[in-house]
């Protein structure tokens, strides 16, 4: 496109916004506002002469040495013509470096503004003059200056979509979060406008242009499904290029659809799919959508994954499974989901972890309840033999240790080193998880494969409310023995190992 067709755009565009605004009543008719707009005051001198013209004309041919003749003969270096184009913009626009410069070091100002309160920055950046723009930033032209109707140069590039100009304006500082007067940011004008690179570029940077997420993974997030399908047009072998597009991967190996799962964004998410994202695609350690969806509680994101495919019981390297990320997290509504759709309830991770277990960690109750409800073994067990009981009673979860032992959890399940859940609750200092266990009738003289009774853990940690209450509820051990060990020192000096493994 040239640069003048360009300008007349602009013009057309300039025009309609002050339509646009007498019409929605800024003004009070239109004779006002074509009123201030022939009103506005202009520092510089208007062409009186041929002379005048004669220099303009040569300004915008980039006849160098006529320029710098009329100049020594006196005419003013910031004459303009009706429009308020002086010779820098005339130059500026037609892409004249050497002239840029020279008029630059003879004193023209590098931020003198036309009528229309366009700069030469904002001119240059209309056409695409790409060696202009950089002078012109290096000799310290305003990057972010705005027009009368607030257009900036960063605007004006993505407008007509001159690439190499709009990377420039942002590596060096360009904010393209200011808007018109009307609102439009320079990403709306490039969306409108459907230039797709520049869409490309705008969302991949920030106002210092730093990269920051490859251009689809931004639309994922913000579920912009406008951005999403036009990053995803490609004319010329579309289905292959978009699928190349649309599993492309973050350092993390995360696909735009992991981002969508993750803010739980179901618009883009189907237009992902639609365009063939990979349900199932896995980031580096083996995390898939539908884990994210999950482990977010995106309940809809999840819905719409299993929908498509995702698979159910994926596994993570850590052989973690969606349910169990839903589990963790506490997520009841996508448990109960997952458990619907035939979620694995034995399923382990590495370390035996069942998602019983890991909804006990959590002091999910909620959760425990829908795999309770849906016949998961209150007794399951780890690679360790913890059960959840084991877990909760670590963890000092009251209320999950009493919805386990209701549901007749076994208060005596013995782990590989014959810890009970009255063990560790001793171990931990968690008195009122303590009191429950005896109550439901753990064992106060059960005895590990080290041979020590739940007060004797509780002396080893130095926790004599533990004791005492132990003994109030009939523990009988050598009072000698356990006093001893409790003020000499040695507290921690027992074989008491953790039985938690930390996920």
């Amino acid at each position: 496109m040239s640069a003048s067709s360009s300008q007349e755009r602009l013009q057309c565009q300039q025009l309609f916004f002050s339509l646009q605004r007498v019409l929605s009543g800024s003004c009070q008719n239109l004779h006002c506002s074509v009123t201030e707009n022939s009103c506005v005051t202009f520092p510089f001198p208007l062409l009186h002469s041929d002379s005048n013209a004669s220099f303009l004309r040569a300004a915008r041919a980039g006849n160098l040495d006529k320029v710098v003749e009329y100049l020594k003969s006196g005419i003013d270096i910031n004459t303009c013509n009706q429009n308020g184009l002086n010779a820098l913009h005339l130059a500026a626009k037609e892409g004249h470096v050497g002239l840029v410069q020279e008029l630059l070091e003879r004193g023209s100002a590098v931020d003198s503004a036309t009528k229309k309160g366009n700069t030469a920055l904002h001119i240059a950046s209309l056409a695409g003059q790409a060696e202009v723009v950089k002078v012109l930033v290096k000799e310290g032209a305003n990057i972010n200056a705005q027009s009368q109707n607030g257009f900036t140069p960063l605007y004006m590039a993505a407008q007509e979509n001159h690439i190499e100009v709009v990377k420039y304006l942002l590596e060096n500082g360009a904010n393209q979060s200011t808007a018109t007067e009307d609102g439009f940011t320079p990403l709306a004008v490039a969306l409108q406008q459907g230039h797709n690179q520049a869409v490309a570029i705008l969302l991949e940077n920030d106002t210092k242009g730093k990269v920051r997420l490859p251009a689809l993974h931004i639309a994922a997030r913000k579920d912009d499904t406008k951005s999403a399908a036009l990053l995803l047009q490609n004319d010329h072998n579309a289905d292959v290029q978009s699928k190349m597009m649309v599993n492309r991967t973050t350092e993390s190996g995360f696909t735009p659809l992991h981002i969508a799962a993750h803010y739980g964004n179901v618009n883009v998410a189907t237009l992902l799919l639609n365009r063939g994202a990979a349900v199932d695609f896995t980031a580096r350690n083996g995390i898939t959508p539908l884990h994210v969806a999950s482990k977010r509680g995106n309940t809809n994101m999840v819905k719409l994954l299993l929908d498509r495919g995702g698979q159910i019981d994926a596994k993570t390297r850590d052989g973690l499974t969606p349910l169990h990320c839903a589990a963790r997290s506490g997520h009841d509504q996508v448990v109960e989901l997952l458990l619907e759709r035939g979620a694995p309830l034995l399923a382990r991770t590495k370390n035996g972890l069942s998602p019983l277990h890991m909804a006990a960690q959590g002091d999910h109750v909620e959760c425990v309840k829908h795999l309770l409800q849906h016949k998961a073994p209150v007794d399951d067990v780890t690679l360790d033999y913890l059960t959840a009981l084991h877990v909760a009673a670590h963890c000092g979860h009251y209320r999950v240790t009493k919805l386990l032992l209701d549901k007749r959890a076994n208060p005596n399940a013995r782990a590989l080193n014959g810890f009970t859940p009255l063990h560790i609750a001793c171990k931990k200092n968690r008195i009122k998880v303590m009191e429950l266990l005896v109550k439901y009738g753990a064992s106060i003289q059960a005895i590990t494969e080290s041979g020590l009774t739940p007060i004797h853990v509780a002396a080893f940690m130095g926790h004599l409310n533990i004791v005492l209450l132990l003994l109030q509820n009939g523990a009988s051990p050598d009072v000698t023995n356990i006093v001893s060990m409790a003020f000499a020192g040695n507290i921690c000096s027992g074989p008491t190992p953790s039985p938690l493994v930390t996920t």
